[in-house]
Parts: structure tokens; sequence; C-alpha cells
């Protein structure tokens, strides 16, 4: 009979083939287990090019992946469109407002620079377009494929520079270079997007970044590139260019257990799903820990700190953006050559080794919508978080606490979405007129404003889920269980080594008081009685 181990590496290398094809498989086994895929794409006729535009090149593709583009049209990558089953909130990236780059509507074709398809500059974007399906994006295993930050999903057709006057050149991609070698999914072509989302690394994610794309067990001990080797798909398995997980609708918990083929939705996106309800075993203190696994998420232990080799920003204030110097932007750097203030957007803090900010979480997640009103005179929660203590189906949860300063309405009390990017006279990056810039972005998105502005600080929690360290590594008992650990201010819960009520101790100390002179009591008569034995 197999060893319990060796089934769970088999399952999931099955699931690896059913829902990934061959080149999954080949990609997330490991070193020993890789094969090479069974088609050439340079001996492809179709591929040969020359080609002068991306869309040219999806045709191509289209030519032998006939369902591929339909399938990505009904993708959360394609669609950014998501309404959440539980809540019934349309959420997705075109309809949220976030308080790092705000929100999408007027800033497409700087936005879109990270879409998965070409054109995307405004409105009037063609979804139902086959053509328009970006192929390359993700499939690129050259390297060299790159998204122009722009120009709305499209890569360079042409020699340009970026920023503009910068002097550094971006060369254009040689799309037939690139659709000859294409090939499966890596972290590198995930990490495009992922890891410069928010509009430079490691802004949004504490736990993506440009580190993961090569990273030491010591980092991540599943994308160890000497090691597991996993890739985003690994976990994040696809299946008709639906990918699982999302962070609009995280799972608290999976109790489903470990995934096997044909038995649970082929969904490896947890930690649960191939660790199973009981992970720890071998070990002293297995039962005890797995007991803790009904409140305690497995981040919680086993990711100790985020932005472990990349500083993560923790800070975005949009309320000093427009500063001048002789009339012109500017920016400050600190030492390590972050961006400290930028005349565009504001001031910004960065943090590196960070203990995540700690919260009850049941997977439910209400987000502060358009038109929505707040409440001023606190901190507005981005995305507020369900769950609590009494909860059973609650966790205990590590997050990213992204902190902002952002525009509202002053009068309606509803956070305003600004046009920012552009060459027309509207465009906060043109002119430094918040007036103007959110006059126009809240026209565009066809909510009312009544002129008048302010800034409010905001809140924004990012679920841990990356830079597993390894177990040696993990969170230690007395980290958690003491009067000033990481969980001193997570309430509505009694925790040995950090929790105390004055009147248990006073029972306590007076029974062991009245204990000691028991004790005493008991000696002095059993001295004085032997003497008058004697």
């Amino acid at each position: 009979m197999l060893a319990k181990s060796t089934f769970i590496a088999l399952a999931a290398l099955m699931v690896a083939l059913v829902v990934g094809g061959p080149g999954h498989a080949a990609q997330d086994a490991g070193p020993s287990l890789r094969q090479a895929s069974t088609a050439d794409h340079s001996k492809f006729k179709d591929l040969q090019g020359p080609f002068a535009s991306g869309p040219e090149v999806t045709k191509a593709c289209l030519s032998c992946h006939t369902e591929a583009a339909k399938q990505v049209h009904k993708s959360l990558h394609w669609t950014w469109d998501y309404t959440n089953p539980q809540t019934g909130q349309k959420l997705g990236k075109k309809n949220i407002i976030n308080n790092f780059c705000v929100s999408l509507g007027t800033n497409e074709p700087r936005c879109t620079s990270c879409h998965v398809g070409f054109g995307w500059k405004d409105d009037g974007f063609d979804f139902a377009s086959e053509a328009n399906v970006d192929c390359l994006v993700c499939h690129d295993r050259t390297g060299s494929y790159k998204k122009f930050p722009t120009d709305a999903g499209h890569p360079n057709y042409v020699e340009k520079q970026f920023p503009p006057g910068s002097g550094k050149v971006w060369p254009p991609a040689d799309l037939a270079k690139v659709a000859q070698n294409v090939g499966p999914s890596s972290r590198q072509t995930c990490g495009a997007c992922h890891f410069f989302g928010g509009g430079g690394d490691a802004v949004k994610h504490g736990d993506i970044d440009s580190s993961l794309g090569k990273p030491d067990k010591a980092l991540d001990v599943h994308m160890d590139a000497n090691g597991l080797n996993f890739t985003c798909a690994t976990c994040h398995t696809t299946t008709c260019h639906i990918t699982a997980g999302s962070r609009f609708a995280t799972k608290a918990v999976d109790k489903t257990g470990i995934d096997v083929p044909g038995h649970t939705d082929g969904n490896r996106a947890t930690c649960e799903s191939c660790h199973g309800m009981a992970p720890h075993k071998n070990d002293t203190f297995a039962a005890k820990l797995n007991d803790h696994t009904d409140r305690v998420a497995c981040p919680t232990c086993h990711v100790p700190t985020f932005a472990r080799k990349q500083a993560t920003k923790t800070v975005w204030d949009w309320s000093t953006a427009g500063k001048l110097k002789d009339g012109k932007p500017f920016m400050v750097k600190d030492p390590s050559g972050h961006v400290t203030y930028d005349s565009m957007k504001g001031d910004f803090q960065f943090a590196a080794n960070v203990v995540p900010a700690y919260r009850w979480f049941n997977g439910d997640i209400k987000y502060t919508v358009k038109g929505e009103k707040i409440d001023d005179s606190r901190t507005v929660g981005i995305n507020m978080l369900g769950g609590s203590a009494a909860d059973p189906a609650a966790r205990i949860w590590p997050f990213k606490e992204f902190k902002g300063r952002q525009p509202y309405d002053t009068v309606n009390k509803t956070l305003l979405m600004p046009h920012v990017f552009g060459k027309d006279e509207n465009a906060f990056w043109g002119n430094f007129d918040w007036g103007k810039a959110l006059t126009a972005g809240m026209a565009n998105a066809g909510y009312p404003y009544s002129g008048q502005y302010g800034f409010v600080d905001s809140v924004y929690y990012w679920p841990i889920t990356h830079m597993v360290a390894p177990k040696t590594d993990a969170v230690k008992c007395g980290s958690c269980h003491s009067a000033e650990g990481r969980l001193k201010d997570l309430p509505g819960f009694y925790m040995p080594g950090r929790d105390r009520f004055a009147w248990l101790d006073l029972i306590g100390f007076g029974l062991a008081g009245l204990t000691l002179a028991g004790v005493v009591l008991h000696l002095v008569l059993r001295v004085a009685l032997s003497r008058r034995g004697r």
C-alpha cells in the first residue's frame, strides 16, 4: 500500500495533469519529473510572422487554440468584474475604490497595462473581441515580452522612452520570437502584473513581490527555486483559463480538506487542500498544534513576517500631492531608493520584515463601494472583515494593513474618484488641480459630486498567504502567548500567557496560600506530636 505522503504527491500530480495539461505537470512537479512539450511552436507556419501588433499574434494563436479566447472572456482576469455571492456587492478592479491608485475610470490606459487584453483605453473597449485577448502576457517564455506602462495593454511596437525624458528606452517586442517560444505560465509571467500592482514593486501586496521570481527556501518553502519550485498555477489551478483563488472571495478555512482528483473541485488555492485539517505530524507537540487549526489560520504561524526581501508600501497619502519645486513636479527618495514623496501621488511610507496585523476572519468581506456614505470622523474601511471570537467559522488571520489618505466629498460623505492620467486639461498629473480632476472623474463615473472635497484616512486589509517560511522559522508559542505578544490587541477571547483576571488570580493565590499554610500546620503538628511521644 502507498504511504500517505506518496499518495498525496501523486494526487497533486494528477490534478496538475487534469486541470493544467502536460505543461503544468511538467513545470509543477519539480525538476525530476519535468517533460518537454509535445508541440514546438517555432515550427508552426502561422507563428513565423512578422507581426505588426499583439492582436495579430492572437489571431494566429486562435487558428489552433480555437476556444481559448472564449474561455478567457469568462475569467476575472478579463472582466475585472466580480459579484460577491455572500454580500451581493459588485466588485472587481473595474468597480471598486481602493486607497492606492483609487479607481479605474478615466485612468484606463495606465491601469490596463496589466489587463490580459489589448486596447482597453476607455468605456468603449470591446470585451467581446477575441483578437483583443493577449495570449503572450501569460505564456511568454523568453522573458522579453512587456506591456508598455501607458498603452492600454499593448507592448511596444516602436522604441519608446519611459518615463518620458528619462533616457530609459523600451525596445519593441519581437512578437514572432515570443510567439514561437510560448509555454505554461510561470512565476515571472504572473508576477509581471501581480508583483508590481499599484504602480511598483511590492506596492499593494506585502507577500507578493519580485523577490518571488526566484526565491530560496527561507523566503518561500513552496516556490523555492532549488526545491519544490512551485509556480503560481501549482496552487492557483486553472481550468479553461479560470484561475482558482481571489482576494474578493478569500476562504477563511477550507473544510473540504485534501484535494483528490474526482472528489473535489480541483482548487488547490488553500493550505488545507494539500495539508488537510490536521497538518502537524511526527512532532512531540503535533496534537496540541493541530488543536489550534480550528481557530488559527495556517499563515498566522507559518508566515512570521512579510516583505522579507523587498520593502512594501504601507502608507499612501494623496493629500500632499501637487507640490512643485521651481514650478515643476519632483520626487524625494530615501537612502534605499524608495520614493517617499512624488508630486503626482503624495507621500509614501515603506516597511520591511513586517509583522502582520491579526484579525478574526470568517471569509466574509464587505467593501465600501462607489456612492456609499462614509463616516468621515473615523478611518474609513476600504474593506471590512467579517468574523469575531464568538464566530465558530472565524480564524485568526494575518493581514497587511495598507493605510491611505484619499479624497472624499465633504458634503455628500462619499469617496471620490479622481481623473489622474491623460493629456487632457482635467488630468491631475498634468495640471495638479484637484478640483478639475475630481469633477471630471465623478462625471465619468456618474455619481453626484458637491464640488467640495477633503481628504479622509482609510485602511485596506490584504490577506497574507505567500512567503511561507520553513517550519523551523514558524512563529513560536511565546510570541503569541505573552502579555506583549503578537495577539495582544486581538479581542474577544482568553489566551493563556496573555490574559489574566484579577479575581481568578486572587482565588489562585488564596488557594496556594491556604495550601502552604496547611503544609506548615501539618509540619508543626508532626513535630509537636513527635516530641510529645518521646
